[in-house]
Order: C-alpha cells, then structure tokens, then sequence
C-alpha cells in the first residue's frame, strides 16, 4: 500500500467531509420530520451518499410513492454519476477490479469526482479508498446527529436548520445561473413547471415524485432544443 496515496486521499477528503456533513445534518432532521426513524436516516446516507437524490426520494418515502416513482426519480437525478463512473474508469490503475470497481460506483458523487479526476497519472486503489472515508463517515454522522437531535431540539429550531436544505440549493443554483443564462432559463423553465404542477388544479393528481421527474426531464428537454450545444464543444 502507497502510504503517500493514503495521505494524500485523507487530506484530500477532509473539506469535503465537512462539507457534508453540514447538509447531511439537514436531511437528518428531515428524514425523521418524515416519519423515518434514526437508524433508517443513518442506513440510507450510508448506502447512498448522494444529497439529492436522497432528499428526492425522502420526498417520494414521505408522500408514500411507488418503488416506480423511486426508481424513475434516482435514475433521472443520479444518471449524471453513471457518465462519471465511465470517465473515471479510464483513468484509474490496472489495480482496480473485482470489489474496487463496486467501490468506485459506491464512492463516486460530484465533490470525490472532481477531487480524483484532478491527480496526475492513473488513480491507484489506495488514494480513492481513502479519499472516500472521511466524506462517508461526514455523512453518515451528520445524518445520524441530525436524525437524534431532531427527535429532542425544539420544533422552532429544527425547522430553521431544515432550511439548510433549500440554502444548499441556492449556493449551488444561483452562482451558475448568473454566469450562464443557458442555466438560468433551464432552472426558470423547472421553477415554472413545478408552480404549475402545485397551484394548478388539474395537475393535483401527481405526486411529488414525479413532479421532480417531469420537472428534471422537461426542463433539461427544453434547454437542449432551444440552446443545442455545437459537437465541436
């Protein structure tokens, strides 16, 4: 094992750790707001490790939704991870195989991709495995301290720390949109549809889950067919 890999993966994993576990707190809180209790919160961040696609599907637990709204939901927010695992195959050691390759599909979210993508040379098994540990266990202990606490802080307070959740959103939305309008009519064209779908009577009779289906794959639809980005791009 290349002890310098190890380190390097752990320094590496530290701010992304922290980061995480700031908004998996949030999803604690949440998740047991939904009726879930702290052991299914712990055992859902620890087997997914991804922030919207679990409070998606929180959305279709808490509104009792089919396992098809669930499926359908994960596969349209998390596809972007599938495209993520195939451009890090190609970078990654002849170590990686059998177990490794589950472990790399588990690990991958935006923030350990972006981190690993970025080393010089190939990706060895011992940096990936140890970058992916402080972020798993930042995870994991921020849902399960936000999960407890939930059940014993005051509803006034846990309320304001579940808007941590939408604030996430807004860091992560508004910043990008102002620097490309193309991104900005996409979530505008989501914001609208999603208005539509809740004040809308008609639209009564869909569910939260696929509300969040049919505001991903419309929006995205129609910022490809109105800004299509050239092949030499």
């Amino acid at each position: 094992m290349n002890m310098e890999s190890v380190k390097k993966g752990l320094r590496d994993g530290i701010p992304i750790s922290l980061g995480y576990f700031a908004v998996s707190f949030a999803f604690g809180i949440l998740a047991v707001d939904s009726g879930c209790t702290v052991l299914e919160a712990v055992l859902i961040s620890f087997t997914n490790l991804t922030s919207a696609g679990q409070f998606a599907g929180l959305t279709v637990i808490a509104q009792a939704g089919t396992l098809l709204e669930m499926a359908v939901t994960q596969l349209v927010i998390n596809s972007r991870y599938m495209l993520m695992s195939i451009a890090m195959s190609q970078k990654v050691d002849a170590d990686f195989h059998g177990i490794w390759r589950w472990l790399l599909g588990y690990g991958i979210t935006d923030e350990i991709f972006a981190a690993a993508i970025q080393t010089d040379g190939t990706i060895k098994r011992s940096y990936f495995g140890s970058l992916i540990i402080l972020p798993v266990i930042g995870w994991t202990a921020g849902t399960f301290l936000g999960a407890f606490l939930g059940n014993i802080l005051p509803v006034m307070l846990t309320n304001a720390l579940g808007v941590a959740l939408y604030g996430m959103f807004i860091a992560v939305v508004v910043p990008k949109a102002r620097e490309d309008f193309h991104v900005l009519f996409a979530v505008l064209i989501a914001v609208a549809i999603s208005m539509a779908l809740k004040y809308i009577p008609v639209f009564s009779f869909i569910s939260g889950g696929f509300g969040i289906i049919i505001c991903a794959v419309a929006a995205s639809a129609v910022g490809a067919l109105v800004f299509p980005v050239k092949e030499d791009e």
